[in-house]
């Protein structure tokens, strides 16, 4: 049965016609902390802001956390 795990993820973010920060796309799950960081940045120059986070989860009871924020830059909206 596994235990705690913990899952990372980053998207980037694009202006809508209100000025509104929008996600370019669904959040992007990597296989760890180090290339969620990575990607983020390498978006960065293209986009108005960008998030990468992580997220804890215990499957075995079904909970999962909170998302927690280890990077972010310029302007972002909802990315959870």
């Amino acid at each position: 049965m596994p235990g705690l795990i913990e899952s990372f993820f980053f998207v980037a973010f694009q202006e809508d016609d209100h000025g509104q920060a929008v996600a370019t796309s669904e959040p992007t799950q990597v296989p760890s902390k180090e290339d969620a960081l990575r990607l983020a940045k390498e978006l960065e120059p293209t986009s108005i802001g960008v998030v990468a986070w992580s997220r804890r989860a215990e499957p075995a009871i079904g909970e999962i956390g909170p998302p927690v924020v280890i990077y972010t830059a310029g302007k972002v909206g909802d990315f959870d």
